[in-house]
This record gives structure tokens, sequence and C-alpha cells, in this order.
């Protein structure tokens, strides 16, 4: 497995592999066992966020992506889906290390997918070790929402990469946590 930033070419397949664990498109037991992401991810925004460096890809050879992780500026996005808008308008009340998130530099972490197939063989963790590696330099903290119930979420980023809860918001009837963890510092 091969963990790399996503090209343009890799669209098609982000697509394919977005669209299938969609939320919408899940049983509501699918969603429970496995998890779920959101938003409109389609093979254009797809490709234009490749162009600028904000996906990260597991590449399983053969033009076959494993799973793939967004890493971008929430408050640098064109038109943000109602939970991103809904955490930058909570950041005041979600407080890192000490300080309201308003206070500091952070990336949007997510979403993250990873195909069926590759599940448990730690491609999860393989792309979370690059986007913290990535954002050296760029930020003091990586953050992402989980929607209550996508418990798989949680056990995943919460229980097995360690990111620290920072409290909770809700759009449009939806609630989310928003988590996070420390980016990588360069070496002095």
């Amino acid at each position: 497995m091969r963990f790399r930033y996503a090209t343009e070419a890799d669209a098609p397949a982000m697509a394919r592999l977005f669209a299938a664990n969609h939320h919408d498109a899940l049983t509501e037991e699918q969603r429970a066992a496995q998890g779920f992401v959101q938003g409109a991810f389609g093979v254009d925004t797809l490709r234009a966020m490749a162009r600028d460096g904000e996906l990260l890809v597991a590449d399983a050879g053969h033009g076959r992506v494993a799973g793939l992780l967004a890493l971008s500026v929430a408050a640098d996005m064109g038109d943000p889906p109602a939970a991103v808008l809904g955490l930058l308008r909570a950041q005041p009340e979600l407080v890192w290390q000490g300080r309201p998130l308003s206070e500091v530099p952070w990336l949007l972490y997510g979403p993250v997918v990873v195909d069926a197939a590759f599940r448990g063989h730690g491609v999860a963790r393989g792309l979370f070790g690059l986007a913290v590696e990535a954002s050296a330099g760029r930020a003091e903290a990586l953050v992402a929402f989980i929607e209550a119930g996508n418990a798989p979420s949680w056990r995943v980023h919460v229980d097995a990469f360690g990111m620290t809860p920072l409290g909770e918001y809700t759009v449009a009837g939806r609630t989310y946590t928003a988590v996070a963890t420390p980016a990588e510092q360069p070496a002095a």
C-alpha cells in the first residue's frame, strides 16, 4: 500500500469510493456497522481538490484507491457543507489545549473513507499518519467532526487514534462532536 497525495487522475476512483460509502447509499444497519461519509464529492470536486493538494490516498495499485482523506483549510472553502459551516461557527466554544479553536491555526481532517475490502488492514492509520506529517508547519491541530451515531468513526478516530473531543455542535437537528489531534511540528 502506498500513501500519497491524490492526483487528478484518481478522481473517478475516489468518486466511486465516496459514493459507495455515502450516508444516503447505506442502510441504517450498514451505517451502524461501518460508518459513513457525508457531503457532495463528485468527480469534478475531487479533481479540483486533488489539483489543490487537498486529498491523500491509499494507493492499492492498478488504479485502485483503497482509501482517501481530505485535508483542507475549512475557512477557505468556497461553498462548505452545513456541518463544516457549523464547525466554523462553533469555534469560539470548542476548546483545544485550553484555547478556543478560533484562536488556533487548524486544518480540517476529513472526510475519510476506506474501501470495505481494505478495512482492518491499516489503511485509515496510514492516511492518518500521512495527514499529521503533511500538516507540519501548516497548522497546530487537525480537526474533524463526527456525527452522533457514527460509532465506527468514533472508534477509529477517538478510541484508536487518540483524537481529543473538543465539544459538540448542532446543525439542522444533527449533532456533531469536533475532535482534534496535534499537527506534527517541523523538526528544529
